[in-house]
């Protein structure tokens, strides 16, 4: 048996797109930063700016007040035209809004992509009436007749909590070559996995059709000593392609099927020097591999 060297050329990094079945990541809203206001009477306060992916997004934040404030989500360039003229009464249209909060953890869907300010406002009443304008809320026209009304707002940011460190998969080449075809079966002792379900593809191009199979190698081993025969190892393995000229195609394996090998044997007699070109690549771990299962007991 011929074993040829592999070697490994970086085709794609997968890194970012962990197939589903691996990725068992687990996410909650954790704490993010806080911050606390002393608000006035009848004061308003913008808190965070949240800016939503396309389709919206969530937001979670815990508010603590010692007396009762009014909670709502305003859009944002509705707030920085009113800031732009603070004199004008101001015209929000409020989201999410929720009135007599001293303690609570307040939520709202974001429904687009468009920003949002989280609002707050006092809901005491100044002990002498003010005109009801931006300029009057936000500025020291609402200087506090009572005592501030201490206002804590703990943030959270929607966050992997467990198995936040996934193993990194990369497509490499391991196998290029254009050899000539002879009678007798080729055949590439190529790699143990590393993964269940890891990707194989296999690309040929030939003059003449061909049995191109992925084998356990022991299996393989008795194909090319004749002790096995072809057809009896293709009908244990469900990685095999008849009649290939020029085909692209994919196999997986697990790492419980141990070595593989690639057998590739002409289906009609060879004349001449004909040559095949095959190419393989595959999905291998290339960082924090030591989170992939263990391998199973012989």
């Amino acid at each position: 048996m011929r074993n040829l060297s592999i070697f490994a050329a970086l085709l794609v990094c997968a890194c970012a797109a962990v197939s589903s079945a691996q990725d068992n990541r687990v996410f909650d809203w954790t704490p993010a930063n806080s911050e606390t206001i002393p608000l006035e009477p009848a004061s308003l306060h913008a808190g965070r700016i949240y800016h939503p992916a396309a389709g919206g997004g969530n937001m979670h934040v815990q508010i603590d007040s010692r007396y009762p404030v009014t909670v709502a989500m305003v859009w944002a360039d509705e707030w920085d035209a009113a800031m732009r003229n603070p004199e004008a009464p101001p015209n929000f249209s409020f989201l999410c809004l929720k009135e007599h909060v001293t303690s609570s953890i307040y939520e709202c869907h974001l429904p687009s992509e468009r920003a949002m300010i989280l609002t707050f406002r006092d809901e005491r009443r100044p002990q002498k009436p003010v005109v009801a304008t931006i300029g009057v809320i936000l500025g020291p026209g609402a200087r506090p007749f009572m005592s501030p009304n201490d206002l804590h707002i703990q943030y959270y940011s929607w966050s992997c909590v467990n198995n936040c460190v996934l193993p990194c998969f990369e497509w490499r080449r391991i196998l290029n070559e254009k050899y000539e075809i002879t009678p007798a079966p080729k055949v590439y002792s190529l790699m143990t996995p590393d993964h269940d379900d890891q990707e194989l593809n296999v690309k040929i191009k030939s003059p003449i059709p061909l049995t191109v199979a992925l084998l356990p190698s022991h299996l393989a081993d008795q194909v090319y000593d004749k002790t096995v025969s072809l057809s009896d190892a293709l009908g244990k393995t469900g990685c095999k392609e008849r009649g290939v000229q020029s085909m692209s195609f994919h196999c997986s394996f697990n790492v419980a099927n141990g070595t593989q090998t690639l057998l590739i044997l002409p289906d009609i007699d060879v004349s001449g020097h004909k040559k095949a070109n095959v190419e393989v690549k595959t999905v291998k771990c290339v960082d924090h591999c030591e989170l992939l299962p263990a391998p199973p007991n012989p």
